[in-house]
């Protein structure tokens, strides 16, 4: 049911390079700074990688290429709280990153062979607790959302999520968006939705469960993010440096 190299599963379909779909999922590549104050939505600091928020909630962080990393990494995305801030109504604080439509065609979406895809990725922090991730496929208006939990303080952990395809909506082969990878910090209750693991209508709105923290309560508290990777299959492999 799968290929090894040297006891390590590989595809069972399609080249053994290129597998990931994420830019800059190492975090390796900052050229426009290294450390950046953030107080609102659509600030690039890590390359690819952006914040967002909903109804103007206080994102107030130091976001910086950090060199705190797991084994094998050099760098993660960390956001380091700055002023406390608690979400009410559809307020709400996200990280997310943008995969062109065009690189995802061969994902075969809106038809029977429309292939799952695995996320996965390292996550740390010193505020344990359930988080949500959501993907938007966004000419579809549909998104799916992912609960995971940061089990333990201050320890790299990683997480992985099947993503199953989308038979019923394709995606358009042009250099807009396909997917819209969203990591959420902060949701109000206006937001809060019961997490889906199938493509559910959504009108694109930055969606979290109840469950998910605040990582804004207070400013000890810091997020780090590493190790992104989206590739085809419903398991993952080896993250592609």
């Amino acid at each position: 049911g799968h290929v090894t190299v040297d006891g390590v599963q590989m595809p069972t379909a399609g080249a053994l390079s290129h597998r990931n779909l994420v830019i800059n999922g190492g975090m390796q590549v900052s050229q426009r700074s290294t450390s950046t104050a953030v107080t609102t939505a659509g600030t690039f600091v890590l390359d690819r990688f952006t914040t967002g928020h909903g109804s103007g909630f206080n994102i107030n962080s130091t976001i910086s290429q950090s060199s705190t990393a797991p084994a094998g990494f050099s760098n993660s995305y960390k956001v380091d709280v700055t002023t406390v801030s608690t979400p009410t109504g559809g307020q709400n604080g996200l990280i997310l990153t943008k995969i062109e439509a065009q690189d995802l065609q061969h994902l075969q979406y809106g038809a029977s062979g429309a292939q799952a895809c695995t996320l996965s990725f390292w996550v740390r922090s010193n505020k344990t607790g359930t988080y949500c991730f959501q993907i938007v496929h966004t000419d579809a208006d549909k998104y799916q959302l992912h609960e995971y939990t940061i089990s333990s303080a201050d320890t790299w952990e990683k997480k992985t999520i099947t993503i199953v395809g989308n038979t019923a909506d394709a995606i358009a082969n042009d250099n807009g968006v396909g997917f819209e990878l969203r990591w959420h910090l902060a949701s109000g209750s206006s937001d809060h939705v019961s997490a889906s693991s199938t493509w559910t209508g959504s009108s694109q709105g930055h969606f979290a469960t109840s469950n998910q923290v605040n990582l804004f309560d207070n400013t000890s508290n810091e997020w780090y993010l590493t190790g992104v990777s989206l590739e085809v299959g419903e398991k993952a492999t080896p993250f592609e440096h």
